[in-house]
């Protein structure tokens, strides 16, 4: 599936704009959720897990990392679990990436402007996305 990941994406989820103000909860998403208008990185990851069917929470970082009830920590990833990434051991305001497969992350962040995929070694290259967190899995489908 992991080749097929990328290729399964629409055409849609692949230019959706980094916006920072435009994360779970915030005001801006509440008014138009659609990711199109743009997205942080844990927004657009929801957006991914939406498109193959699993309902992950509209949670920032931290709270996702916490997360016992629709998300498990894992020690390994597999195709589309989410990676937290930080300058530092600490999931607040760590940025969130999909795991596409065995070297590859999907991901929107601001350096990028558009949705991108890095290897692990490219986040660990970068200062403020040095630090793997964790991976964190989605156990909740759609209602």
């Amino acid at each position: 599936m992991s080749e097929r990941l990328l290729e399964r994406l629409p055409a849609a989820l692949w230019t959706v704009p980094y916006a920072g103000s435009r994360f779970p909860g915030s005001p801006a998403v509440a008014a138009r959720p659609d990711p199109a208008s743009g997205a942080n990185c844990q927004l657009y990851a929801y957006a991914v897990l939406r498109h193959f069917g699993l309902a992950a929470p509209p949670l920032r970082s931290s709270e996702l990392w916490a997360d016992t009830r629709d998300t498990v920590r894992v020690p390994r990833p597999r195709p589309l679990d989410l990676l937290l990434f930080n300058a530092v051991d600490d999931a607040y305001g760590a940025h969130v990436g999909v795991w596409a497969d065995e070297d590859r992350v999907l991901h929107l962040c601001a350096e990028a402007g558009r949705p991108a995929v890095w290897t692990p070694a490219d986040f660990a290259a970068r200062e403020r996305y040095r630090v793997l967190v964790g991976v964190k899995r989605v156990t909740a489908r759609p209602a």
